[in-house]
């Protein structure tokens, strides 16, 4: 089980220049989790290569205590036409 404070933490310290980072549990169990992420080190990358950089920065947390894990991930710019 991993806390919803740790997984923030461990996010903001992998990936740098996060700007807005929200954690949900999904199912209670603290296992499960959905996280919409803003970040400026997500420029110029793909979609896939966005998530395998949280997978790297959440590291042994993927193969252990998270199961799930759904993202959403947004440079600011990307994020401003969302927020509108």
């Amino acid at each position: 089980m991993v806390e919803a404070e740790a997984l923030e933490e461990r996010i903001r310290q992998g990936l740098g220049g996060v700007s807005h980072l929200a954690v949900t549990d999904l199912t209670g169990t603290k296992d499960h989790w959905e996280a919409l992420i803003v970040s400026d080190a997500f420029a110029g990358k793909s979609r896939i290569q966005q998530h395998q950089m949280v997978y790297a920065a959440l590291g042994e947390w993927m193969s252990g205590p998270i199961h799930a894990l759904a993202l959403k991930t947004y440079t600011p710019e990307s994020w401003s036409k969302v927020e509108g």
